[in-house]
């Protein structure tokens, strides 16, 4: 009993860890019209500076996604820690644009090391026999620190001096304490390899992965795709279109997407993964028409709305995924599966996000908007048909 007790501090403490890596590649969201401002970019600029990051997430996964399998969990955990902390610095340093895309590109870097080695650490660390628990940490540290990032960093905007700089600073200071956490914690890969082992491979599945990772990463690919115009575009959408000008408000709303997804999550446990993966593909689709709704007829509270169904449906669909291809993963090659999965995600995080910011001038910000929401909404809909008549098998 003790050691159970012993473990899930040790879990917790993990997924802590994660959640404060995650929080930083969220903060700059509602500061980038300051930036905008200050700086005199573009809203195409904008969603490339978003961008950035989640290519760089998508090269560390392909090119590193399983060092962890071999280096062990703790020497990558701190190496993307480290990268969280040069990207705050370029935030504090910044004096033009250059900088932005150098702390993206550290903070994209510092969220490929940290998706499939943590979430991988997290499972490890947890007690026999409570994976979905487990599991349950793992993705909650994941999207509830990306809901902390744009939160914290609207608040301390909004009611506290120098907006630019303090968000950057506290999170720089989380950052040196979560990895006095880290160096505590005990590393559970046992066979480690030099860092020579380590080599870009091309992706490859485990046979008994891939039945249930194509439509994991169809859901994943959309429920990501809907936070990436969330977390890029919605403060410029709040600012001028509905007069929100608000940074907390700002923050507050792209987080409410986060928390939600968190709060689907719980949900899984109830539903069973195989039947939340199609309800979490219905709950994206009333999001999709939700945000359709907002950009139409420039209504806050179908754009709260929107978070709150849309979050929720990825949160569903996103754990359901997680846990069923985790579960299918031999251990050796855990991490590595799970960063394929975060591939596919973080391209529906980016990929969308650029077309959207490509449409801005051509057609304004509403009619891009509507583009994005009708080709996720054709995209999910046939992932949720193709869920419902090939259900995922997890046992």
């Amino acid at each position: 009993m003790d050691g159970d007790r012993r473990r899930w501090r040790q879990c917790v403490l993990s997924g802590a860890v994660f959640a404060v890596c995650m929080t930083g590649t969220t903060l700059p969201t509602p500061l980038y019209g300051l930036y905008q401002e200050k700086f005199s970019f573009s809203e195409l600029t904008v969603t490339v500076v978003y961008a950035v990051y989640a290519f760089a997430v998508i090269g560390v996964l392909l090119l590193a996604g399983d060092a962890s399998d071999s280096l062990g969990r703790r020497p990558v955990l701190l190496a993307g820690l480290g990268c969280a902390a040069g990207s705050a610095v370029c935030f504090l340093s910044a004096t033009g644009l250059p900088w932005l895309y150098a702390g993206r590109l550290l903070s994209g870097l510092s969220a490929g090391l940290f998706t499939g080695a943590a979430t991988a650490y997290v499972l490890e660390l947890a007690p026999e026999g409570a994976k979905a628990r487990a599991t349950f940490v793992a993705t909650a540290a994941n999207m509830g620190g990306l809901g902390c990032g744009p939160l914290l960093a609207g608040l301390l905007a909004q009611f506290a001096p120098w907006p630019l700089y303090l968000p950057f600073a506290v999170h720089l200071a989380l950052v040196a304490a979560s990895a006095a956490v880290l160096w505590r914690l005990p590393e559970t890969v046992r066979e480690r390899k030099p860092l020579s082992s380590v080599r870009p491979q091309r992706p490859s599945l485990p046979p008994p992965v891939r039945p249930v990772f194509a439509p994991a990463a169809i859901a994943s690919f959309v429920g990501f795709a809907l936070f990436g115009v969330f977390t890029s575009v919605s403060p410029a959408f709040l600012s001028e279109s509905l007069g929100v000008r608000d940074h907390a408000v700002s923050g507050l709303v792209v987080a409410l997407a986060f928390f939600s997804s968190t709060a689907g999550q719980l949900a899984v446990g109830r539903f069973g993964v195989a039947r939340s993966l199609p309800l979490g593909c219905a709950g994206l689709l009333g999001g999709l028409a939700l945000l359709a709704g907002a950009l139409r007829w420039d209504l806050l509270v179908l754009v709260v709305l929107s978070a709150l169904v849309g979050g929720c449906g990825q949160g569903l669909a996103f754990r359901a995924a997680l846990s069923a291809v985790a579960g299918a993963s031999p251990q050796e090659r855990r991490a590595a599966v799970i960063s394929a999965l975060f591939v596919v995600a973080y391209c529906g995080i980016s990929v969308p996000v650029i077309g959207v910011g490509l449409l801005v001038g051509p057609v304004g910000l509403e009619g891009a908007g509507l583009v994005f929401i009708a080709c996720m909404a054709v995209l999910v809909s046939a992932a949720g048909a193709y869920l419902l008549r090939r259900p995922v098998r997890t046992g």
